[in-house]
């Protein structure tokens, strides 16, 4: 394993995205073999490498010192979320029809916002993951507002 495989900057600071999982297997297999990760450590915790980023994975688990009075868990079955993971793809339709085949759980097909081209899929446990290309904005041309 090398240094470069593993979110440990030699300055400043990386972004990572941790998430909570019921299955660790069935959470890294999503995200190595659909979207293509590589998986750095197969667990404890679980992490797969995604383009330019790192997606950490553990189950949930009660407080510890460094997070007292804090449980974590993955999401609960609902429609209602607080958060999302924000993929940007190069060419939409064909991440849609890779991601699809594979058997990643797409929302709808790619709709034109004006600004980008988008869609949403699920991961194995719930979480949402909008999936965009940018289009009109390349050219100053923004989806309307939600007032209007």
């Amino acid at each position: 394993m090398n240094r470069q495989d593993l979110p440990a900057p030699e300055h400043g600071l990386v972004l990572t995205h941790f998430l909570t999982v019921r299955d660790v297997a069935r959470s890294r297999a999503f995200y190595a073999e659909i979207l293509g990760g590589d998986i750095v450590l197969e667990e404890n915790p679980c992490i797969v490498k995604l383009a330019n980023s790192w997606i950490i994975m553990n189950p949930g688990g009660g407080p510890t010192p460094a997070k007292p009075g804090i449980t974590l868990g993955p999401p609960a079955a609902s429609d209602t979320v607080s958060s999302f993971m924000n993929v940007r793809v190069a060419d939409i339709h064909a991440a849609y029809e890779q991601w699809s085949a594979k058997g990643a759980q797409l929302l709808t097909e790619p709709l034109d916002r004006k600004a980008e081209l988008r869609c949403y899929m699920r991961d194995p446990d719930g979480y949402l993951i909008e999936v965009g290309q940018a289009t009109g904005m390349l050219d100053g041309i923004f989806a309307d507002r939600p007032d209007q």
